[in-house]
């Protein structure tokens, strides 16, 4: 494989008498800076010149910024921000997406001490009701509204902005730059930096406090196993949006933090939005890959069909790094055959585990992973605590970067957390090998989709979910299990509109059929096979938060939902479209 450094990794385990277990890597955390504006202090006197972001203008020419220029810019906006009636109460909210004024404004008010709250684009242009925004908004009590195009976000600023917060748009940012910066204030790492709305997978958003402690401990972390980046720093061209802890604070951190470039990738993994990418992606060729699952597989038929576009992109990738989701066995086969063929080699494969509230990165795998699902061991600096629940292992996270709480939801905050100050993430672990634990743990489902039948037998509906995936891969998209109380597992089945085009409903039932079928022979009892299902024909929603901004589907919403499709699937004389599995 390509020169990856990785950091050691060893980790000791102790045993309590109540059954819980603890992990805890044998290596110290390395120091890390009290703010994330010291490492932008750091890298403009160190390479002024570099480029620290790049967008495309209006032409299609890259836009950039050095680090000196954001440096200046950012401090002038941090007074700019002081001048106004702006303050831990009446903080500032981004309505729009990536790009190099929203990074501008986010850093200036890390400067000023203020905390801002990047928000989905979804609860802004999805929406019908704006329902998430305005609970967003009244929880935040935005002083500053940002929306980088006033027009396209028009009907969510008539919805919740108000006569008492001022509007900033593109057209007024460069007023925020006319200023020059006086004495800035004493920021501390327990100073808030910014607020991340969790996307809603369990209910309303909930803003999750993210103070500067925990996003730079959160970067050395990273650092503490990615040794590369100290060799080479990192160059990303990168769409995920940075209302997500994935997108907005590892990625951007990752390359703030050790000096590389970020170039802001407005394409999307989707139909239409994708050749956008594939375009920058031709002429940024960036050294680490960052997405979600679903963004390796719209990337697959390129690298495919264009031999060229392939050459460049690996030309110099070392790392691929996936997150958010579980990535398939297939695309991940796939990717390696492409890596050998442009480059002769297989490349490093990473994930990890963590959460909004963990800052996000907590567990990683060692660079020779080799199998979607493990997800490794706790990082320097991130103790792990494992308590026997209902036949699982639930997963429990402390150290520097974990949350404080919820913003404003003193209860909720209250609820997160156990007697000993460990996060209660909401996921199971297991071990890969019981007998070496140095092998590290294997995701093991959310607990909360967890349900028993009818028999008492338990239903994990995680792992059973990810292997309907894989055996159905590509022609379902996503599947919510069902089963709670009763006699047998079923399924509703969201199919994957771009595979599934060429084939008629018919076609489509018996393409399933055949495939639960033969999913249902690897079974080993009523608790792992789907002996029903059905295909839905409407696509999930935010508005009934039924799926997150970023594709996730919330399981307990869409049961609630389609309660009435539910009882179809167990009625005694199911309707045709409804799949007799066996």
């Amino acid at each position: 494989m390509r020169d990856v450094r990785f950091g050691p990794n060893s980790v000791t385990q102790t045993n309590a008498p109540d059954g819980s277990i603890y992990v805890r890597s044998i290596y110290p955390l390395g120091t890390y800076p009290e703010r994330l504006s010291d490492s932008l202090d750091d890298w403009a006197a160190r390479t002024p010149d570099q480029v620290f972001l790049g967008q495309r203008d209006e032409t299609g020419a890259w836009r950039t910024v050095t680090y000196a220029e954001t440096r200046s810019a950012a401090r002038k906006i941090a007074q700019a921000l002081l001048e106004r009636p702006l303050s831990i109460d009446r903080p500032i909210a981004i309505l729009s997406g990536n790009d190099i004024e929203h990074a501008l404004l986010g850093l200036g008010a890390m400067y000023a001490g203020i905390p801002y709250a990047p928000i989905s684009t979804a609860y802004s242009l999805v929406s019908s009701d704006f329902g998430k925004l305005r609970h967003i908004f009244g929880l935040l009590t935005p002083g500053l509204v940002f929306a980088s195009d006033a027009k396209a976000y028009a009907k969510a600023i008539h919805a919740v902005v108000t006569p008492e917060m001022e509007l900033l748009t593109r057209e007024n940012f460069e007023s925020l730059l006319k200023t020059s910066p006086a004495s800035l204030p004493a920021v501390t790492p327990d100073t808030i930096a910014k607020i991340l709305f969790t996307s809603g997978s369990t209910g309303v958003p909930k803003g999750v406090i993210n103070t500067q402690r925990m996003l730079t401990s959160n970067q050395e972390i990273v650092r503490s196993i990615l040794k590369f980046v100290e060799d080479e720093p990192p160059i990303l061209c990168d769409w995920m949006p940075w209302n997500h802890t994935f997108g907005g604070n590892h990625d951007v951190g990752f390359v703030l933090y050790n000096g590389g470039s970020l170039y802001i990738d407005e394409g999307k993994p989707t139909p239409g939005s994708i050749e956008t990418s594939i375009r920058n992606l031709e002429d940024v060729a960036p050294t680490v890959y960052l997405n979600v699952p679903k963004g390796f597989e719209a990337l697959l038929p390129f690298l495919r069909d264009r031999p060229g576009f392939r050459d460049r992109f690996f030309s110099r990738l070392k790392l691929f790094y996936y997150a958010g989701a579980g990535l398939s066995q297939p695309v991940w086969d796939e990717l390696q055959q492409h890596a050998v063929a442009a480059c002769g080699e297989e490349l490093v494969m990473l994930t990890g585990l963590g959460s909004t509230e963990t800052g996000p990165a907590a567990l990683f795998p060692g660079k020779d992973l080799k199998r979607a699902g493990d997800v490794g061991l706790p990082a320097p600096g991130v103790e792990l605590k494992l308590v026997p629940r209902e036949g699982k292992l639930e997963m429990r996270l402390r150290g520097p970067s974990i949350t404080p709480g919820y913003w404003r939801q003193p209860e909720l905050t209250r609820a997160a957390f156990d007697e000993e100050g460990f996060y209660c993430i909401g996921d199971a672990l297991r071990f890969s090998d019981p007998f070496d634990i140095s092998k590290g743990f294997v995701f093991d489902g959310r607990l909360a989709e967890d349900f028993k039948l009818s028999t008492g037998t338990w239903v994990s509906a995680g792992p059973l979910r990810a292997r309907f995936l894989h055996h159905c891969s590509p022609w379902a998209q996503d599947v919510v299990i069902a089963g709670h109380d009763r006699d047998e597992v079923t399924a509703l089945i969201f199919p994957n509109p771009a595979a599934c085009a060429a084939l008629t409903p018919e076609e489509l039932h018996t393409k399933f059929q055949n495939l639960l079928r033969e999913l249902a022979k690897a079974s080993t009892g009523s608790s792992n096979r789907i002996a029903r299902a059905m295909i839905m024909t409407e696509p999930p929603s935010i508005d009934k938060h039924e799926a997150t901004d970023k594709g996730s589907l919330n399981q307990g919403a869409i049961l609630r939902n389609r309660a009435a499709l539910v009882e179809e699937l167990y009625s005694t004389g199911p309707s045709p479209r409804v799949i007799i599995v066996s």
